[in-house]
């Protein structure tokens, strides 16, 4: 049977070793507000009823997750993810295709695992606002001076100032259609071309996925410092009425 009914599902790419936070575990089980990281990092995707399920990709030898609290959520599928990023979220969306055959309007929605201050309502604006071809992503547009620099004598000089109208921060989820996304990592694979987000696999195939407004406290926690925005931002989620 298939149908044209839209159905969604995400996917949380989980698999990475976070080397920049200098420390020896993960960065996706540190603790925060009673919770790890991760555990933040899906609740809002969980609290958006209508998304079917949810693929985490893990490293093969991760250990950690089976022992959270939502490991056991019935929404939740579990994979092994690759060496990069793109790997794992290739992984997790034939994890999704697995799941969802017979049905040719699958939408998937992929979110950083370190990024725990996620809201629902900015998932349903990025559903509602994103071209149903092309995509979106939730991403801020920059309002600081942008200079371009370039390395002399051992340190970093200006070269020019960028015109910052132009400039948007790229945040998580990104939602795109399955078969689309699946043939353009396919195609950066196959061409040995490095890319740091879906959005920017679908450029090279030739889209041009819309740019939805996100919210400042949508942060990624990639350094040590990084947990304590994280905590106050949540802090401040819950005094919202």
């Amino acid at each position: 049977m298939s149908t044209t009914t839209p159905r969604y599902w995400a996917v949380l790419p989980a698999a990475g070793g976070g080397t920049r936070m200098g420390l020896p575990r993960p960065k996706q089980y540190l603790p925060l507000k009673g919770r790890s990281l991760v555990e933040w990092s899906l609740g809002a995707l969980l609290d958006c009823g209508w998304v079917d399920g949810i693929v985490v990709v893990l490293a093969r030898s991760d250990q950690e997750f089976a022992t959270l609290p939502i490991a056991g959520h019935p929404k939740l599928v579990i994979t092994t993810g690759g060496a990069a990023r793109a790997d794992s979220v290739l992984a997790g969306l034939k994890a999704v295709a697995a799941r969802t055959a017979g049905f040719n309007a699958v939408q998937v929605l992929i979110h950083d695992a370190a990024r725990p201050c996620l809201e629902a309502s900015s998932i349903e604006q990025l559903v509602d606002e994103a071209d149903d071809k092309h995509g979106g992503l939730l991403a801020l547009p920059c309002t600081d001076t942008l200079k371009r620099g370039r390395q002399a004598g051992g340190s970093s000089r200006v070269v020019e100032t960028v015109d910052r109208a132009f400039y948007w921060r790229a945040q998580t989820p990104q939602l795109f259609r399955l078969d689309l996304l699946m043939q353009a990592l396919e195609e950066c694979r196959a061409r040995d071309v490095a890319v740091t987000d879906e959005a920017s696999a679908m450029e090279r195939a030739g889209f041009h996925p819309r740019l939805v407004r996100g919210r400042e406290s949508n942060i990624k926690v990639t350094f040590p410092e990084d947990l304590a925005l994280a905590e106050f931002w949540l802090s401040q989620k819950e005094r919202t009425p």
